[in-house]
């Protein structure tokens, strides 16, 4: 159940899902983000979010790893099977083995508890952008054609002899930072700045890039374990292989 492309304004937000078990938590950010514009749909439970879900057909979703019941790892799992709506993972500061298994599962971000409301919203403005907002490359045109590989720019979408392949906002992403230049170094940090816009991208662990490469190489590559699109750059990062 993949979304159209479409530009955010301030007039149209977009709705979000926040699935998380603590009142003040999920009620300190529900506040926040309606005060930037946002609908907002609180789901105490990851079963309330899967039920609740096709109904309320949310933008973007904020997610609890750790909740009652099926937690946010199934939920996440649950989700990818009709949408590509952006993922916030919120993770404890304490389990880092969290935020690489979120990724691997297709989270598009995440976010350590304790975090600052303002942090939060940054990232969710920035993820709605890089999601449905116009970012057709004007240098390379609105498709990009690598070798069997099809990527469209306008409606984000990728294609490898005519079979559709699913991707999350992250991973299409840096696939179009890196086939857009053929043969272009970037290092991990490279990637992270161009990847997220907000101010402590570098911040960041880089370790996520080498989640979200090895991803999109499982659904990229005839053979993952021998790429042909996206190279390692041994001690430096990736590049997109050269026609």
């Amino acid at each position: 159940m993949d979304r159209p492309a479409r530009s955010y304004t301030a007039a149209m937000a977009g709705t979000i899902m926040i699935v998380e078990d603590e009142p003040a938590v999920a009620r300190g950010v529900q506040v926040a983000l309606e005060r930037e514009g946002y609908a907002v749909s609180v789901q105490p439970t990851g079963e309330d979010a899967i039920k609740n879900f096709a109904d309320l057909a949310p933008d973007l979703v904020v997610l609890d790893v750790r909740l009652p019941g099926i937690d946010g790892f199934e939920v996440l799992r649950q989700l990818r099977r009709e949408t590509r709506a952006p993922v916030l993972f919120l993770t404890a500061r304490s389990d880092e083995v969290d935020k690489v298994v979120g990724l691997e599962m297709g989270a598009d971000d995440y976010l350590v508890k304790p975090f600052s409301v303002r942090e939060l919203v940054t990232r969710i403005k920035a993820l709605l952008r890089r999601a449905y907002g116009e970012l057709a490359d004007t240098e390379t045109g609105r498709t990009l054609r690598r070798k069997n590989l099809v990527i469209d720019l306008e409606r984000r979408r990728v294609t490898r002899d005519g079979e559709r392949i699913g991707l999350t906002t992250t991973e299409f992403d840096l696939l179009r930072h890196l086939a857009a230049r053929p043969g272009r170094v970037y290092t991990r940090s490279q990637l992270l700045e161009l990847v997220r816009d907000y101010d402590d991208a570098l911040e960041q662990d880089e370790r996520t890039i080498n989640v979200h490469i090895s991803h999109i190489r499982d659904k990229i590559e005839p053979d993952p374990a021998l790429p042909r699109y996206i190279r390692t750059v041994r001690g430096v990062g990736y590049a997109f292989a050269e026609d």
